[in-house]
């Protein structure tokens, strides 16, 4: 969905209209949890965070002078991921983990290499390459939402996808 698109979608939901917001949630909610869960690396606390957000969406939807809404939104996003992981203690029990079961050995393999690489990145690569690669965002509204140079925004991502080849086996 780009920008146009959610601008409308975000017009409609001013003046309550249920099904524009329902777009605008199928259609974003997987990247917008992708970028939450990167920063909390929890589920519950990311499913949270992500109907939070939505939840700010549908009652007080941004200006219609937003310039780019698909970066705001997932700058909304990363804010609020960031201000629950600071309040979050980190007091985890077994039973606060989770346990998906994959289809396939090699997709547990997988996204196990996957994961333990992003997380060996700094919090700060690893959101631009999730917002880059999940989030569909250029380097540019990476930059805005992170409140970053570009320049830095981009020698960050070529340095956290060295580390990941890396990490990775090339």
């Amino acid at each position: 969905m780009n920008n146009n698109e959610i601008s409308i979608r975000l017009s409609l939901i001013r003046e309550g209209d249920k099904t524009a917001f329902e777009e605008l949630y199928n259609n974003l909610k997987t990247p917008v949890y992708t970028i939450i869960h990167r920063v909390t690396w929890d589920t519950p606390m990311s499913e949270d965070i992500l109907q939070e957000v939505f939840f700010k969406l549908w009652s007080a939807p941004p200006a219609p002078s937003i310039e780019n809404p698909r970066a705001y939104i997932f700058r909304m996003a990363r804010n609020s991921a960031i201000d629950s992981t600071r309040k979050q203690k980190l007091n985890l029990s077994l039973d606060d983990i989770e346990v998906a079961v994959p289809d396939t050995a090699e997709e547990l393999s997988l996204k196990m290499d996957i994961s333990g690489a992003l997380k060996t990145l700094p919090d700060e690569e690893c959101q631009i390459v999730t917002l880059h690669l999940t989030g569909e965002l250029k380097f540019r509204e990476i930059s805005e939402i992170m409140k970053i140079p570009l320049g830095t925004v981009l020698w960050r991502y070529q340095k956290a996808i060295g580390k990941l080849r890396k990490a990775l086996g090339g």
